[in-house]
């Protein structure tokens, strides 16, 4: 979620980079927590990764919640991916808070839909059941269960699973640790630092991962949102 530095966006924004497709309204993280953004508030998430062995691709993922629905987050997803064979792939997203982050267990739930330009088809999907807990100050642990459509996958269809732990470290720091499962397949794991400059409407990460879309070995990621 971003803040004020608009040129900052733009030159984030042109950069060539590749990136699985996450599931996460937390930008580049593949896990999601129970939150909606804020009731008549939006957010431009974006994110860049290298993956030596894979094209390069474009994330850019809107979401708003409107002081009418509170508890509900309208967003959407956009992918360009470059490469031999480019496409790109957009689709709807939602994300229904059903039991607030603040009664001490959050819970929502969320999906989306990626359609393929190239293939003309829908490409992959996703109903995941976010969980956040704030066990202790500072600290809140996010789980996501849910069900995956991927056409282009071993598996068309899958279960997912996977957790975070968010730790504050102060100093507008938070370090941000998840690992996840698709239907059997290798488990993949991120890690890296969310800095939010002086607590506002700008959040940028620097993450690493390992088989962040369930098969590529290495990513480096850096994200940046901005809140309006």
């Amino acid at each position: 979620m971003t803040r004020r530095i608009k040129p900052i966006l733009a030159a984030l924004l042109l950069l060539p980079f590749s990136t699985p497709a996450a599931q996460a309204a937390g930008g580049a993280h593949v896990i999601d927590d129970a939150s909606v953004e804020t009731p008549g508030h939006c957010h431009l998430e974006s994110w860049l990764a290298s993956n030596p062995k894979g094209p390069d691709a474009l994330n850019l993922n809107p979401g708003c919640t409107f002081t009418a629905l509170p508890r509900l987050e309208l967003g959407a997803t956009f992918q360009h991916q470059g490469g031999a064979a480019p496409d790109t792939s957009f689709g709807p997203a939602l994300k229904l808070t059903l039991r607030p982050v603040e009664t001490g267990l959050g819970i929502a739930l969320s999906g989306n839909a990626v359609w393929s330009d190239r293939n003309d088809r829908l490409e992959t999907a996703s109903v995941l059941l976010p969980l956040s807990l704030q066990p202790a100050d500072g600290l809140q642990i996010n789980v996501n269960a849910g069900w995956l459509y991927n056409r282009a996958g071993k598996q068309e269809t899958a279960g997912f699973i996977g957790a975070q732990l968010d730790q504050d470290l102060g100093h507008d720091l938070a370090l941000m640790l998840e690992g996840f499962a698709r239907g059997g397949g290798r488990p993949g794991a991120q890690m890296g630092l969310r800095w939010t400059p002086g607590g506002g409407v700008i959040d940028i990460d620097l993450l690493t991962g390992w088989r962040t879309d369930g098969t590529t070995a290495r990513t480096h990621t850096i994200g940046l949102t901005w809140r309006i």
